[in-house]
């Protein structure tokens, strides 16, 4: 058992004890952000749980007035050079700040609970373009959504999943779900029955960011999973000759064991993209190809790659 403890001190700057209770409520916050500690309470946690509270009533609005949208990165073939899908990635057309990356409001959105329904608008803006480039003759283009940890709290997750697909007459290979090793672990049994549904039914499963959690391999024998996806922060080093090349290279050689598909994440330099094709990866994904990109933007990438293919002697 671990305790967080907040602290508030009178006199200070509470005027009152309704006052005083609500800045240790405040403190107790912060000092569950690193557990089994204390905090006191000062001024600054105030502007603080104004900005989050200011913030959770933007996304709430932005949900309302679907403000979200996303972005697509193409992951292409290594050998052919084809592109094969796309992983969607959620962005945020705030009215006043511009447009923001998931770094700016997926962690706000996981703490305070707005997560799910994020999510799910997600999953239907996926569904909806992937349905829209079927429709447009891209028969074989696969679309990659990320499932959160949170998401696993929901026993319904794998019908919801085939729900939103059916509803728009989306065959299985028509989406692949990502979740972290982290995610997988610490749902387990949860997250194993709503992964075995979704593979099942056809869909294929991608670990991402693979090398960065638990990398266990008895445990990685027990998910049903089809990809594994190579962190960024190994594929950096590819060329210099450091360790990460050694990883990579057992991760290769594993996933191949495994009969498994491995995508390397963060591809941005043809010595990257060179290693990784001479040592087998199946794809990758990375600024050298393309940074993420609107739908309709995407869409003329892909016809651009095709053309290239056809004119190949």
């Amino acid at each position: 058992m671990t305790a967080s403890v907040g602290v508030s001190v009178f006199p200070g700057e509470a005027a009152s004890a309704d006052e005083l209770v609500r800045q240790a409520d405040n403190a107790v916050y912060h000092s569950k952000e690193s557990r089994n500690q204390y905090r006191y309470f000062t001024a600054d946690m105030n502007a603080q749980a104004s900005r989050r509270l200011a913030l959770d009533s933007e996304v709430r609005l932005g949900l309302e007035r679907g403000e979200f949208l996303l972005h697509y990165q193409p992951q292409v073939d290594l050998g052919t050079g084809r592109i094969t899908g796309a992983e969607a990635l959620v962005r945020w057309a705030h009215p006043e700040r511009g447009l923001l990356g998931p770094g700016e409001f997926v962690a706000f959105c996981e703490e305070c609970g707005l997560i799910l329904p994020l999510s799910e608008r997600v999953l239907e803006m996926a569904c909806a373009q992937e349905a829209e480039w079927r429709e447009a003759g891209l028969l074989d283009l696969s679309v990659a959504i990320n499932l959160s940890a949170h998401q696993f709290h929901r026993a319904d997750l794998a019908e919801q999943v085939l729900r939103s697909m059916a509803l728009r007459r989306l065959p299985p290979s028509a989406l692949e779900v990502e979740i972290t090793e982290t995610a997988a672990m610490t749902h387990g049994p949860e997250a194993l029955a709503i992964l075995q549904t979704l593979r099942a039914a056809g869909v294929r499963v991608c670990l991402d960011d693979f090398g960065t959690g638990y990398s266990s391999l008895s445990y990685l024998k027990s998910l049903p999973i089809d990809v594994l996806k190579i962190d960024r922060s190994f594929v950096a080093s590819l060329g210099s000759g450091g360790v990460e090349e050694a990883i990579v290279q057992a991760i290769l050689t594993m996933a191949r064991s495994l009969r498994m598909e491995v995508v390397a994440e963060g591809v941005e330099t043809e010595e990257q993209k060179g290693w990784l094709l001479k040592r087998g990866c199946d794809k990758m994904q990375g600024y050298l190809f393309s940074r993420p990109v609107p739908p309709d933007r995407f869409f003329s990438l892909v016809q651009e790659n095709r053309q290239a293919g056809a004119e190949r002697p």
